[in-house]
């Protein structure tokens, strides 16, 4: 049983670890898509809404289902954010070549017998907004739920592709060493488990590190990090530490780095660190910077932080369904952009070129099976390099090269993990990629 502190400290981490709620329960995970749309269900509707259809703090259940179909576009009206900034430039102009026929193509889920079209699979995967680009145009778009073309979304786990793309391109551009031991960088962490990890092993999460993320155990480290991580005062009597940054000061190793991919949401607050330690500026600022004022972006994007406003390098950003899809065809041309080279192409081909497979297997994940992760992003087993940014509660961004097609996705899921909605999205993906390879 999670008690009272527990359930206050956790707040900036379900943007990461997406737990269903902090009670270890979801509420009528049964509602359809249809059923839990939050303009149905009238969350924060009237003025005042009733107290039934509130959504507050401190109050921390807005992640149970099905509150968090609105709360996923609604992060900055309960913590405290700060912005990545799109500047003052014009934005870019999406090209439009939509094809009304992508709705009805057909494919089997995964374990399945039974066809589904695309159309279904978006409503069986509580779609909030998704977009297909194929050669540079967009073929597809569709925005519902809580989420239109002036709201931002929470984007999860994707935030950590974000860190790890910032640290790839100060790697090929000489300005960080990833076969540095990450106590030569940040003495801070010289005495934990990080201190005689090297910097890739941080970017490709192979660190050993003495850290449990078992929720059913009130005594686990996930719950010391959220505590440290929440940026509400702390409970009376606490003396833990405050911020990600001290956190990451007590984490101890165990075992040899190098060995196992572990998914742990510290590697990417310790590689926001990094970043930050080499090029003088916060995650979110290097952020706007190199990226976000590049791509023409329609909105500045935002990033909650810890109390003592330090970015959550591995799960704050919220953006809009456009500029993930810019950020899609980033990657997709390896680093240009409107005719502009915002970083070189060895960046993507690196990440391209994948991770330890080797290590990756051991973690066990039976959806990905010979995948691989690199610099913070997923690689799939195919033929040709296909690789995504994910986040829990099914954001994506996936990049398939060979189809010259990314598709951008953002969801609200019930349950978090990845492994109930893929059976459902990955076989689409690639039916939607043969279709337009072959239109």
């Amino acid at each position: 049983m999670l008690t009272l502190q527990h359930s206050f400290a956790l707040l900036p981490l379900t943007l990461a670890l997406g737990l269903t709620s902090v009670s270890g329960h979801a509420e009528n995970t049964s509602l359809t898509a249809k059923e839990s749309d939050p303009q149905t269900l009238g969350w924060r509707q009237g003025f005042p809404p009733p107290k039934g259809k509130l959504i507050t703090q401190p109050q921390s259940d807005f992640f149970s289902f099905p509150k968090l179909r609105w709360t996923v576009c609604h992060i900055r009206e309960l913590m405290p954010t700060t912005e990545v900034s799109r500047g003052i430039g014009a934005p870019s102009k999406l090209d439009y070549a939509l094809d009304k026929n992508i709705d009805a193509i057909t494919f089997t889920p995964t374990n399945s017998k039974r066809p589904m079209t695309w159309r279904q699979s978006l409503d069986a995967n509580y779609t909030d907004g998704i977009m297909i680009l194929h050669h540079g145009k967009v073929v597809y778009e569709r925005q519902n739920g809580c989420l239109n073309e002036l709201g931002n979304h929470a984007a999860m786990s994707m935030t950590k592709s974000m860190t790890g793309l910032l640290a790839e391109i100060l790697v090929t551009e000489g300005k960080l060493d990833d076969k540095a031991l990450v106590a030569s960088i940040i003495p801070e962490l010289a005495k934990s488990g990080f201190g005689d990890a090297t910097v890739r092993q941080v970017m490709d999460m192979t660190t050993a590190l003495d850290y449990s993320e078992d929720y059913a155990d009130p005594d686990a480290d996930i719950w010391k990090y959220s505590e440290a991580a929440s940026p509400l005062p702390k409970p009376k009597g606490y003396s833990g530490p405050n911020g990600y940054f001290e956190y990451l000061q007590t984490v101890p190793k165990k075992g040899e780095h190098g060995v196992e991919f572990n998914y742990r949401t510290i590697n990417s607050d310790a590689l926001g660190w990094i970043i930050s330690r080499t090029t003088g500026k916060a995650i979110d600022d290097l952020l706007s910077e190199r990226i976000w004022q590049k791509i023409g972006a329609e909105q500045s994007a935002y990033m909650t932080v810890d109390a003592k406003g330090t970015p959550f390098a591995g799960g704050g950003i919220s953006a809009g369904l456009h500029d993930m899809a810019r950020i899609g065809s980033l990657m997709l041309n390896k680093g240009e952009m409107n005719g502009e080279r915002l970083f070189p192409t060895a960046v993507v081909d690196n990440i391209e070129a994948g991770g330890d497979k080797g290590a990756f297997a051991k973690a066990g994940y039976k959806q990905l099976n010979n995948g691989s992760y690199k610099s913070m992003w997923w690689l799939f087993n195919n033929p040709t390099p296909i690789y995504a940014a994910r986040g829990v509660h099914g954001q994506t961004v996936y990049v398939d090269p060979a189809a010259d097609m990314v598709i951008v996705r953002f969801s609200s899921y019930p349950e978090a993990s990845n492994g109930k909605i893929d059976p459902t999205s990955l076989p689409a993906y690639k039916a939607v990629a043969n279709y337009l390879i072959k239109k």
